[in-house]
């Protein structure tokens, strides 16, 4: 799982290198999580626009290559959640700070 360290390393980096290490992190998961899928594919579309490429030009390769992966849910809650990212990433990014704590606080309570 993508950790809150993980994030706050992402965000001092280049953006070419957050999505290879987002890559990383996801090539051996078995079950991503559809905020860590979304998380890439937000990335993925921040490099489009950066790089002045139609939206969808890679990225839609990269879900087109999900669809067979993940269940269509997954998929679906991915692309709303690289939406959300690139709307809202303050927010986000809150979401899964508030997210990570509450799993954090339930691993202790539970481990």
């Amino acid at each position: 799982m993508i950790s809150e360290k993980d994030l706050s390393e992402l965000e001092k980096i280049p953006l070419e290198e957050r999505i290879t290490r987002v890559e990383n992190l996801l090539k051996d998961k078995e079950n991503p999580r559809a905020f860590e899928l979304g998380l890439l594919l937000a990335l993925k579309m921040g490099q489009e626009i950066r790089e002045k490429k139609p939206l969808g030009s890679e990225s839609g390769d990269l879900v087109a290559s999900w669809s067979g992966k993940y269940p269509e849910s997954i998929v679906e809650e991915a692309i709303a959640s690289a939406r959300e990212f690139m709307l809202n990433p303050a927010k986000i990014a809150e979401k899964i700070k508030a997210g990570l704590k509450r799993e954090g606080e339930g691993e202790v309570e539970n481990g």
